[in-house]
């Protein structure tokens, strides 16, 4: 795969229930992280006392961050709306040539700053609650 634009990592939110997902815009920095938890099984007898691992164990989880500037009043209600009400709601993350993943999130961080002479930005984070679907590109 030949280097992206990062500008091209989209981060969208279905603000309607309906499935029809629009940009949240005015992201400058995005992020997805995909973690999973391991579940350790080792025991006297493993091989050479190396660790062993459960096959398919663990909790899988993901975090989707971003920073940036609101376009307009109404992404930024809305995605303040979905903070103070602890909603979650379907999101996506675009990853250019690679592919698609979709699933519910609940807005866990959301802060502002601005400087004297700039404008206002604000710092986005996203906890994964439920199973995300992974579509390649």
């Amino acid at each position: 795969m030949a280097a992206q634009k990062g500008k091209d990592l989209l981060l969208k939110v279905d603000s309607d229930g309906l499935g029809s997902y629009s940009t949240v815009a005015g992201l400058r920095t995005r992020t997805l992280s995909l973690n999973a938890e391991t579940i350790d099984i080792t025991h006297q007898e493993s091989a050479g006392q190396w660790r062993e691992l459960l096959d398919g164990g663990g909790i899988r989880s993901a975090r989707l961050s971003g920073s940036g500037i609101f376009k307009d009043e109404a992404s930024d209600e809305t995605v303040r709306g979905y903070f103070f009400n602890g909603s979650v709601r379907a999101w996506q993350v675009v990853i250019p040539d690679f592919g698609t993943a979709t699933g519910g999130f609940q807005v866990t961080s959301l802060e502002f700053s601005g400087r004297h002479d700039g404008e206002l930005t604000f710092d986005l984070t996203l906890e994964s609650a439920g199973e995300l679907v992974f579509v390649a590109a």
